[in-house]
Order: structure tokens, then sequence, then C-alpha cells
């Protein structure tokens, strides 16, 4: 087609086409909260374990980069590391730095400081604190057996149990 200027026109691209991906989505506030811990890349959140292995990343965890304020070259990698699993990573921080620095793509990182934790002060490990139940009397036992007795199927008699238990032992407030 020639437009009355006699240059060929194109149909215009849309723009939008309905559904975006998740990934465009929150691609902003991923690349905001890493470059609020000093993170250029954020790649080196989420693939970790790429990065430095299964097994060092089962133990560590990049927490922030710092730079120096005077202009060093290099910044710092601060690591999260489980107690015991600490002089481990120690004798592997000249290996752990060159792949991150391979990650980057130049010597991004110049020196890496580990900070000691707890086991479970790792998000995967850990679980929610639940108060302790209160068990249930033989009475409140016997009248939850005989009222779940009329269900045939094993799995929702189950789980009516369960519901009743949680029910009678939840803490009143």
């Amino acid at each position: 087609m020639a437009s009355p200027k006699g240059e060929l026109s194109y149909p215009q691209k849309r723009t939008k086409k309905g559904f975006q991906r998740t990934g465009s989505l929150l691609a902003a506030r991923v690349r905001k909260a890493g470059e609020s811990r000093g993170f250029a890349e954020t790649r080196l959140l989420t693939q970790w374990a790429e990065i430095v292995g299964a097994e060092v990343a089962s133990v560590a965890r990049p927490v922030k980069v710092g730079y120096a304020r005077k202009g060093g070259l290099g910044a710092t990698l601060t690591l999260l590391v489980k107690g015991a699993s600490a002089p481990l990573v120690q004798m592997q921080l000249p290996r752990i730095r060159e792949r991150v620095n391979a990650a980057y793509g130049y010597s991004a990182i110049s020196r890496i400081h580990i900070t000691q934790t707890a086991p479970t002060g790792f998000a995967d490990a850990q679980t929610p604190y639940e108060p302790p139940k209160k068990s249930l009397s033989d009475t409140e036992t016997a009248r939850l057996t005989t009222a779940v007795n009329g269900v045939d199927d094993a799995g929702l008699k189950s789980a009516l149990e369960t519901l009743g238990r949680n029910v009678l032992t939840k803490a009143k407030s």
C-alpha cells in the first residue's frame, strides 16, 4: 500500500496483546528490591544455585552487595551461612568469588564477608510458630468419634475428625 506521499505504510503494531507474562509484571519490583540491597544483577539472587553450585547454595545465601565509599575497586558480597558450614564456605571463597564475577561478566566482587546464622535462619527451613495445642479429654474424643461414625468415606471421615479436633482445641480468645 502506498500512502499519499508515496511511502509504504504498514499496519500499526498492537502495543497490548491482552495478557502479560508474570515475569514482566514483577521484573521492576524484583529489580528495585535487589538494588536496595546492592544487587545490580538480580540474576545473582534468582540463579544462586546455578552460579555457585548446589552444595554451596544449600548452606549459603547472598544477603547484600556493599560498595566502598571511597571509590575502592570492587564490592563486598555478604553471605548468610549456616553456622557449622562457615569454615567449609570459607575455604571455597576464591571459587565462589570467581563464579560470581563470571556471572557479572567482570570483576565486580573483590571481597566476600561471611555472616553465620542458625540452621533455621533460612527461609525454606523456617516453620511458623504454632502455640502448643491443648489435648482433648476422653469425653470430647468420644463425642467427636460418634459425630463422624456415620461417614462411609475414609478420607472424608479423617478430614472431619481433624477439623473437629482443630475446632475443639482452638484457644478461646
